[in-house]
């Protein structure tokens, strides 16, 4: 069974702070929200290492909080509950063993929760003040997005492009809305500009249940687009 482990890496966290501080998407503009305007000058448009230790001083009150050891203790023992449901579940589905072995959470103070899905050294961000409902779904939903990367990834980007596998990645967590919710309770909500395509994945899966004919209908429909 996959191992996931929730770690509260300060360095990790402060490159995510100046990352997230100098990241744009097209799909949505509120990852800078919340962060201090004071944090967002200092992080923009310089490189990490020019504002690294500034950065370090700046959150150095929140980086040395007691609670954060009682919140990895916590993610990590609710994930201990529900993991395995979810991981037998995310294979059931997606017709693949999951594609790693063992995985990093780490907690971040932003909201942005970016991953990286090399096989050899998975990783994804959860933030830490969600709390657990919230950070489960999270992890799910990243966990989701390194599974499709390597699976289906290669082969629907050869048929539709980068850009529209990549709506299609982030739209089929809708997924986690009709086959997982009860393992975390709370909804995930995509983002607006996936509203149209999240709508048609929960139709189709609805009519069959193969994820394998509902890639091939996105496919389908996302070069209609």
């Amino acid at each position: 069974m996959p191992k996931v482990k929730f770690v509260f890496d300060k360095e990790k966290d402060l490159y995510n702070i100046w990352d997230t501080c100098n990241f744009t998407s097209k799909w949505s503009d509120d990852f800078k929200n919340g962060i201090p305007e004071q944090v967002l000058k200092l992080c923009g448009g310089k490189k990490f290492e020019e504002i690294r230790e500034q950065l370090k001083k700046y959150q150095e009150k929140i980086h040395s909080s007691a609670l954060i050891p009682v919140v990895e203790e916590s993610y990590n023992g609710a994930w201990a509950k529900i993991g395995p449901d979810f991981f037998a579940r995310l294979e059931k589905i997606t017709k693949h063993p999951i594609c790693f072995d063992h995985a990093f959470g780490y907690l971040t103070i932003v909201g942005r929760c970016p991953y990286n899905y090399n096989k050899k050294n998975p990783y994804f961000y959860v933030n830490l003040f969600n709390g657990i409902h919230s950070a489960m779904k999270t992890t799910a939903h990243e966990i989701m997005h390194i599974q499709f990367h390597n699976t289906y990834w290669p082969e629907v980007e050869k048929r539709i492009g980068k850009e529209k596998t990549a709506d299609l990645k982030e739209a089929l967590t809708v997924l986690l809305n009709l086959e997982f919710r009860d393992l975390w309770i709370v909804k995930d909500e995509g983002y607006p500009v996936h509203e149209e395509l999240r709508a048609f994945i929960e139709q189709e899966w609805k009519k069959h249940k193969d994820f394998d004919i509902l890639i091939k209908e996105c496919v389908n429909y996302l070069k209609k687009t």
